[in-house]
């Protein structure tokens, strides 16, 4: 197949980057793809652009409009740039850019920072990689209007991103996402991109915004004499060849934990993450090392961070003196309950305080909230809408804690991102205090399902590539939306909660009643049992995703092996009536 077998705009567009305006690299890489009949990458690599999704640009990098490189970075950041010059007229405009470990990040950066800087906007860069929450807590502190962050978190190694900040230091939430994407499809050359300019602009940021981020952080500490009574707690960490080492070790010391070990295996930053498939701590697989060092030191908490340290997974030791990997709903439960808890035991819960989880987080943490007479805010899947919420409600009501079930939390308001970094902190503190009482951090959640019902969630991912798997991803949605289900594994559905309709649907009255959140390509289905499983297709991942959620009455710690069994079976009844 050649090029004159292909649609006529998908030949033209390949054609245009055959042309001078590109590099003679790139050219030649694309004439290599059509040379050698690589039909499938090269109608891949070009048959749309880059868009911003919940993680905002995120891509395989390579040549082509589909992929992360020179020009897609640099045709987003005009973009950006254009749009800033839109929203700030007549005033200097400054933003913030870092990058990860990721292959490619540093320079991705630099080409970042000179594109701003040759559209006469002031880069404040940083010098050396650092986690995407410090990029967020940058943009705060040096009062910029925007921001860009160079990551593909936790996605594999042939992947690389670009979050983009507005002022609050969230990510792009409506209008300005949209708005920027409208900026960047107005650019029709590449010609129209400014990749050379002032470099007297661009502003060095180095390690002296650690200690700021860290002293800032330990002020939200809430039971430091529990850290300091228990100082040589056995701490393992892992950045999994990320960012998590530049800062994870220096808050940890901070905050007094004096015995503190770092997995060397996964200690160096590499973006080719040689010790593991994905660089996720939600894979048990990327967990493996760090795991293997808490049982060596029989250490009380094992940490792992992702490449640019906004997700953060643990290992705790069961009843049996067994190490258990926990869930992200597991550890964003115990959060949300040690800072619930602590804070109404210490009367510091202040006038208005809240918290927030996203759709397809467990209701156990709304459970607890409502505990502690604290209301429990709802977003889409994203931590920006969570960013977006906390922005908008500003000084009105004070933000506590919250975060996703996909390992990303954030406890207090320094950010407007999740933080593993601000997550690592207070897991050992909340361990260490535990410990102070005489419990471990198993225990204290076998006391909260026996309080508040044994929640178990499942994740199945159903991973679908390229075009062809995006179309496959559209239309499993449109089948669910076409015949949806009267039951789940033998109990029958309550409601239905379409997120691109805006409606619940009860389904024995057929009463349909208005949801109040943006549009979003999700389907919830809840039993009369208060079972759910949601239907999602990943905005940063060719992935569609599925969330069951079941719970039961949990009476004896001891019954709770045997009732996860239970539990298990009721999630794959329900799964197999959701996808066969």
């Amino acid at each position: 197949m050649g090029l004159l077998d292909l649609d006529k705009n998908l030949q033209k567009k390949i054609e245009d980057w055959l042309t001078p305006s590109y590099d003679e690299g790139t050219r030649k890489a694309v004439q290599d793809l059509i040379d050698n009949n690589e039909d499938t990458e090269l109608t891949d690599s070009f048959y749309k652009d880059l868009e911003f999704g919940t993680g905002g640009l995120r891509g395989i990098m390579g040549v082509g409009s589909n992929r992360m490189n020179k020009y897609t970075i640099g045709k987003a950041t005009q973009g950006l740039a254009n749009y800033l010059k839109k929203q700030f007229p007549d005033q200097e405009i400054k933003v913030a850019v870092s990058y990860d470990s990721r292959n490619n990040s540093q320079a991705f950066g630099q080409l970042v920072a000179n594109v701003f800087a040759a559209n006469g906007i002031k880069v404040y860069l940083f010098t050396a990689l650092r986690p995407t929450p410090m990029l967020s807590f940058a943009i705060r502190h040096f009062g910029c209007q925007s921001g860009v962050m160079l990551t593909a978190s936790h996605n594999p190694k042939e992947y690389n991103g670009y979050k983009a900040y507005w002022n609050d230091g969230c990510q792009l939430t409506d209008p300005h996402d949209k708005n920027v994407i409208d900026e960047v499809n107005a650019i029709n050359a590449v010609n129209d991109i400014k990749f050379e300019g002032n470099t007297h602009n661009i502003i060095p940021v180095g390690d002296e915004i650690d200690q700021l981020y860290i002293d800032a952080n330990k002020k939200l500490s809430i039971h430091p004499e529990a850290v300091l009574a228990q100082k040589n707690l056995k701490i393992v960490f892992s950045p999994i060849h990320g960012t998590g080492i530049t800062i994870v070790p220096k808050m940890l010391a901070a905050w007094g934990f004096e015995n503190v070990s770092v997995v060397a295996e996964q200690a160096t930053p590499d973006g080719n993450f040689p010790t593991v498939i994905y660089p996720n701590p939600e894979e048990e697989d990327a967990m493996a090392l760090a795991l293997k060092k808490g049982e060596e030191i029989d250490a009380d908490l094992v940490l792992a961070t992702d490449p640019d340290a906004d997700r953060v997974g643990i290992v705790v030791k069961d009843n049996q003196g067994q190490f258990q990997l926990l869930n992200g709903n597991q550890i964003g439960s115990l959060l949300i309950y040690y800072v619930l808890s602590e804070k109404s035991h210490l009367e510091q819960l202040g006038a208005n305080p809240y918290i927030v989880k996203t759709i397809v987080t467990t209701n156990l943490e709304a459970d607890i909230a409502e505990h502690f007479g604290v209301p429990c805010y709802e977003t889409l899947t994203g931590f920006k809408y969570i960013g977006e919420l906390i922005t908008r409600l500003g000084d009105s009501a004070q933000y506590l804690a919250g975060g996703e079930e996909s390992y990303g939390y954030l406890v207090g308001d320094l950010v407007r991102d999740k933080d593993a970094l601000n997550a690592c902190a207070f897991l050992a503190e909340m361990t260490a205090y535990f410990k102070t009482k005489g419990k471990t951090v198993y225990e204290v959640l076998l006391d909260i399902y026996k309080e508040f019902g044994c929640y178990q969630e499942k994740l199945i991912s159903l991973t679908k590539k390229g075009k062809a798997g995006a179309e496959e991803i559209q239309a499993m949605m449109l089948g669910l939306r076409d015949n949806l289900p009267k039951s789940l594994g033998g109990v029958q559905v309550k409601e239905i909660r379409d997120y691109q309709l805006s409606q619940t649907t009860d389904m024995f009255t057929g009463e349909k009643t208005a949801i109040f959140l943006p549009k979003s390509d999700v389907l919830q289905f809840i039993t009369v049992d208060g079972d759910v499983i949601s239907a999602r297709p990943s905005g940063t991942e060719p992935k569609l995703k599925f969330y069951c959620s079941v719970k039961e009455n949990l009476k004896d710690s001891a019954d709770y092996p045997g009732l996860q069994l239970v539990l298990q079976e009721k999630v794959d009844r329900m799964m197999k009536d959701i996808i066969g």
